[in-house]
């Protein structure tokens, strides 16, 4: 059964401004003003950790649920690093996960294992080809 999940973005021509239409909600993405933008809202790399973040959040409630496992709030802090290397600028990505409430050794292991099963974070890691057209 296939499904579809569609975001339409458009850039206005107010600088880097865009507004973005998700099913019946709105997000509005710009850059900051020393890269030339208006600093209206979140970037797209931000937005994509946010995606990111909120995935791995989501993916290991829906198991600590399954499993019965009260961890309360479950925080997940990404970021995103830029190293200067011989082959050029190299970008990486930490995902910082816990929990309100105190979870076993081999909950935490179990927990991170399912974290890397998060869909949203699967895609970024490049297990989803991107087919790029102009229409």
């Amino acid at each position: 059964m296939a499904s579809k999940v569609s975001s339409e973005t458009i850039l206005t021509t107010n600088n880097y401004f865009a507004e973005a239409t998700m099913r019946n909600y709105k997000a509005v993405i710009d850059v900051p003003t020393n890269k030339g933008g208006n600093d209206k809202g979140p970037t797209p790399v931000e937005y994509l950790l946010t995606a990111i973040g909120s995935c791995v959040s989501i993916t290991l409630r829906m198991y600590a649920e399954r499993k019965k496992w009260d961890v309360g709030k479950i925080t997940v802090n990404v970021t995103q690093k830029e190293e200067l290397t011989s082959e050029g600028i190299k970008k990486t990505l930490t995902e910082e996960i816990s929990f309100e409430k105190e979870v076993t050794e081999s909950q935490r292991i179990k927990l991170l294992e399912m974290a890397a099963k998060c869909p949203v974070a699967k895609m970024v890691k490049g297990a989803t080809p991107i087919t790029s057209k102009i229409i």
